[in-house]
This record gives structure tokens, sequence and C-alpha cells, in this order.
């Protein structure tokens, strides 16, 4: 991987370049996506890449779930951050990748601390008393509380459509997650609700990001961040939570490390850089449902029947609030 292949195509996110790369002279990168500037012939091969990156993420939970069979929580989260780690500073020195520009630091730490750490760690604690059927649906409301944080960072007003459609999806998740917990929230679900809240922040500010610089490297740069959180929660989480080494436990650690933390989003930022990000976003409603399959397949778990009733209601509720005007 080098900076030049991965992400460095011809026609960046945000920015409207000329064909050698560099920014064109009609004026600076506005905060919508960048559609209209891709080729159509790319739509094809930028699809599957972002739909990829989709399955990618919607095997983080299960991938958890496995990995706590041989970590504890603390154990785990570190872990995941030092193998991630390491693999995007491996892939940034193989691309002999320059520094970022300083203004974008301030940023990048925002990314880690909402994609790389909070999330991470607040799923990870939840998934201890929640099941991963449970989280999918809760956590099926990420892009539209994305949209909501996107539009409060960037000034942009959506229509009335949009905020009904959101106010129905709230309405729908938060009565699941209190009919499945006997009548009130729980603390895990309270743990998936601030996940959403942080990996929504962390996701607008990854696009703001992405418009200046190549995606994988805004990823690559927040992860090698968070490496010596990864070193310190790693040595203290196994000397306090002994690990049980276990088939199922490596290979959920491995995913979540190296799939769901830097290959989910490589791909997601690539099919986006080709696609742009308005017809991406549609690609990632499939991914609750994805979640709730793995967790009948991988897992064994039962679903309620309420479970993809609710998580269909709530990809119907994005999916309108993506075509809102």
């Amino acid at each position: 991987m080098t900076a030049k292949n991965s992400a460095t195509l011809p026609k960046a996110i945000a920015v409207r370049t000329s064909a050698t790369g560099s920014p064109a002279a009609s004026g600076p990168a506005t905060d919508g996506p960048a559609t209209d500037t891709v080729p159509r012939s790319r739509f094809g091969g930028g699809t599957v890449l972002a739909s990829a990156g989709v399955v990618t993420f919607s095997l983080t939970f299960p991938g958890t779930a496995w990995g706590l069979e041989s970590f504890g929580p603390w154990s785990l989260f570190g872990l995941r951050c030092l193998l991630a780690g390491l693999v995007a500073a491996g892939c940034l020195l193989a691309g002999r990748v320059a520094l970022p520009d300083r203004a974008h630091w301030l940023g990048l730490a925002v990314v880690a601390g909402g994609t790389v750490i909070g999330f991470p760690l607040l799923t990870t604690l939840a998934l201890q008393t929640s099941t991963t059927s449970h989280a999918a649906v809760v956590v099926g409301l990420l892009p539209l509380t994305t949209a909501v944080i996107s539009s409060l960072r960037t000034g942009a007003r959506p229509s009335r459509r949009f905020w009904v459609a959101a106010a129905a999806g709230a309405t729908v998740v938060l009565g699941f997650t209190v009919s499945q917990s006997g009548g009130s929230l729980s603390a895990g679900d309270g743990l998936l609700f601030a996940a959403l809240l942080v990996c929504a922040a962390g996701y607008t500010e990854g696009g703001r990001l992405a418009r200046l610089m190549p995606g994988w490297q805004v990823a690559a740069w927040a992860l090698v961040l968070c490496l010596p959180i990864g070193i310190a929660g790693s040595a203290l989480g196994l000397a306090y939570e002994p690990a049980h080494l276990s088939r199922h436990g490596l290979a959920g650690l491995v995913w979540v490390a190296v799939g769901s933390a830097f290959l989910g989003l490589y791909l997601w930022y690539r099919g986006m850089a080709e696609i742009g990000a308005a017809r991406a976003s549609q690609l990632q409603l499939a991914q609750p449902l994805l979640t709730l399959v793995w967790s009948v397949v991988l897992l064994g778990e039962h679903l309620s029947p309420a479970a993809p009733v609710a998580a269909c209601a709530v990809l119907v509720c994005i999916a309108v609030t993506q075509r809102a005007k």
C-alpha cells in the first residue's frame, strides 16, 4: 500500500481537483459530497469496495463477542489498539507518507478519540451484558446520529422531512431498548448510546479531514496516535485480566484489530472516494441487519421477534433521511 495508489485518485472526496490532482483554481472545497466529480465508470468498483467495508463493519460485534471469550474487556481494547496501530504504522512507513499538517492534528485526535478509543471501548464493555443482536439495533442509529452531529458541525440545514424521520427512528430505537431491558434502560444501553455519540463525532471529523487528505491516511494516523494507549492498555489489562486463549478468542481479536479497525476503514474510504459520500452512505443502511445475521450464524443467538422488526424500521427511517432534500 502506498500513498499514491491507496487514496490519491485524480478526484478526491471533497476538493475539486484538476487532472493532475492539484486543487482547482475555482475555489476552496465545500462541505458537501463531491459526487458530481466522480467518473461514472468507477461506480462499479467503488460500490464493491464500499460494500466490502460495510460487511467488514457488520462483523465487529460478533468479533468482539468472540474476543471476550479469551480476553477481558480492557485487555481486548488495549490489544485491539496496539495491533491496529502497528498495522497502520507499517502501512504509513511502507508508503513513506509524510506527517500531516499541524492544522490537522486536532481533528485526527477527535477521530482517534471517537472511532479508535471511545466506540470500541464502550461497545466492548456493553457487550458484557448486551447481546450482539440487541447492540446491532441500537447502533443501527449511527448513520442518523452522524448526520445530526454533522449538521451541527458544518451548519447544514436538513429539511423538515429529515427531522421527522430522525425523530421516528430515535423513537423506534428507544422503544426497542426499553422493551428489551424490562421497562427501563440498562447500563449496557447507556454505554451503547454513548458509543453512538462519540463515534458519530469521530466520523464527522474524519469525513471533514478526508476532504483535505487521503481517507485511509486519516484512519491510519488516528490509529497511530492511539499506539501509546494500546501499549499501556495491553500491559495493564493482561496484568489484571488473565487471558484464556482459544481459537475463537484469537480470531475475534485479529478481526477487530485488523479487519474492523483498519481494513474496514480503508475499504470504506476508498469506495467513498470513487462513488461519493452520499451514494456510499446508502450502502451502510444494511449494516444492522447484517450484524443480526452474523449473531445467529456465528454466535448461535436467538433473535426476539422485535429485533428484526426494529432493525427494519430503523433502516426505513434512515433511508428517508438520506433522500430528504
